[in-house]
């Protein structure tokens, strides 16, 4: 769609550095139906919740026979962590690792593009469903009353006792 509407529109990818799937050029073994048969060979855990599970889903595997992307680059987990907490801080925009990742791809795209370049960053989801992972250690700690009290009157958003 946005390349129907734009054509200089240029979609680049984003996958955790030490999982690159799509990056690596490894085929994704699939069975009757086209479901995966296996997990990815470059799979490997990574901090980057809601991103590439352990292989490559159909619907992505579309877009990669088609070329519907230009750029695949990836990005290491805790760079994905530090965006996120910074657009929290420093923009109030609440979000989860992966998007912080892709926000950290976004400025790297945002470094090379030409002056006056229009750049479109889609946040995955929000933050609320990581309050008790990784990405918020020791919030917690530097919280008043008034901000736990916050936090645990919001279900699912909890910071643990």
């Amino acid at each position: 769609m946005l390349r129907r509407e734009r054509p200089e529109t240029r979609i680049v990818l984003a996958e955790p550095a030490n999982a690159q799937l799509i990056g690596s050029g490894t085929a994704q073994e699939r069975g009757a139906g086209g479901a995966p048969a296996a997990s990815h060979p470059a799979f490997e855990p990574h901090p980057i919740q809601g991103w590439t599970p352990d292989f490559i889903p159909d619907v992505l595997q579309e877009a990669i026979d088609k070329s519907l992307y230009d750029e695949v680059m990836p990005i290491p987990g805790p760079e994905g962590m530090k965006w996120a907490k910074a657009l929290a801080q420093k923009e109030g925009i609440f979000t989860g690792i992966s998007g912080g990742a892709t926000f950290a791809v976004a400025l790297q795209v945002a470094e090379k593009a030409a002056p006056g370049s229009v750049i479109l960053c889609m946040l995955p989801d929000t933050g609320e469903r990581y309050m008790t992972t990784p990405l918020f250690d020791g919030i917690e700690a530097e919280m008043d009353a008034d901000e736990i009290a916050l936090s645990q009157s919001t279900p699912g958003c909890q910071f643990p006792a």
